[in-house]
């Protein structure tokens, strides 16, 4: 049986395929998949396409888009992932490409003020 986070991993690389070396390497390099870790990478990723530092890096709307569908589906273990490691590490204000946060949809954004009322 795989679980909500783990699942949330699959989906995400089988909805963009541009995550899928990121992917396999994590498979490779922890032994399995381990989502919290994961998206330490995700993070770095999306953060890469929006200042447009990778060309061949996952959109990072597709990427937003796709979180924003998950985050709304309400499952703890899927949104454990999501505010403590993709959102949680965003850039804070000053920090090159902060500005992404202005970007999140209505359920991530209501998770981002309360987890960084600050921004």
């Amino acid at each position: 049986m795989t679980t909500p986070d783990v699942q949330l991993v699959r989906d995400l690389v089988a909805r963009i395929p541009e995550f899928a070396e990121t992917y396999e390497s994590h498979v490779f390099n922890e032994g399995g998949v381990l989502a919290h870790v994961f998206f330490w990478d995700v993070v770095q990723e999306t953060v890469g396409s929006y200042l447009g530092e990778d060309a061949d890096a996952p959109d990072w709307r597709r990427t937003l888009a796709f979180l924003e569908e998950q985050s709304a589906l309400g499952v703890s273990e899927i949104d454990a992932v999501i505010v403590t490691s993709f959102l949680d590490y965003l850039p804070y204000p000053g920090k090159p490409g902060h500005d992404i946060v202005r970007h999140l949809g209505p359920v991530m954004k209501a998770e981002f003020v309360k987890i960084r009322p600050s921004g």
